[in-house]
């Protein structure tokens, strides 16, 4: 049965997700509204995985665990840093639901980019899976699937909008980079 903490970090959690992104939930066929249930599968199981978080620090399950959450800051910071640098981002429109940040001019295909399209829903994918590892439970893996399946749809919404922004100039850049693992995915 879940603590009171577990169940107040949960709701905690939510509420300043849905607060930051009520307007995505209002358009469903935008990447927002997918990334929004993304976000709560990773807040699960960051929640359902606190009391084993630093149990046996470097078990070989816990190492591979360190390396997925150490990989997924670094992209993090990696690709919010290119988007500021490269992409040119501007303010959206009133009651658009994007956010600054991701409301770019220029098509960024530098460092992390120039591998993959994504680099911050990798960074997400790997947060939630280096979190699942923690303790691998059924509950853990079918959150950590749930989030999986939610940041590709997230990505591939994506994807038609930057279609739409980009034309064949983003067309071509699919064709050559992966959605989230180099040389792989």
């Amino acid at each position: 049965m879940p603590s009171i903490l577990s169940l107040s970090l949960l709701l905690t959690g939510t509420i300043l997700f849905v607060a930051v992104s009520w307007r995505s939930l209002l358009h469903p066929r935008r990447h927002g509204f997918f990334r929004f249930f993304a976000f709560e599968a990773i807040l699960g199981i960051m929640v359902l995985n606190i009391p084993v978080w630093l149990h046996r620090p470097f078990a070989p399950m816990q190492l591979v665990s360190w390396a997925l959450l150490f990989v997924s800051f670094g992209l993090v910071v990696h690709g919010s840093y290119l988007l500021r640098r490269f992409g040119q981002p501007s303010k959206p429109d009133p009651g658009s639901p994007m956010f600054r940040f991701e409301n770019t001019n220029s098509l960024v295909t530098t460092g992390a980019y120039r591998y993959i399209r994504h680099p911050l829903y990798a960074s997400l994918l790997y947060l939630a899976w280096g979190a699942a590892i923690k303790s691998l439970t059924p509950a853990s893996l079918v959150l950590a699937l749930l989030a999986t399946a939610f940041l590709v749809a997230t990505a591939k919404s994506e994807e038609v909008e930057n279609l739409a922004r980009f034309g064949g100039n983003y067309r071509e850049y699919m064709a050559r980079t992966q959605l989230f693992i180099p040389f792989v995915l």
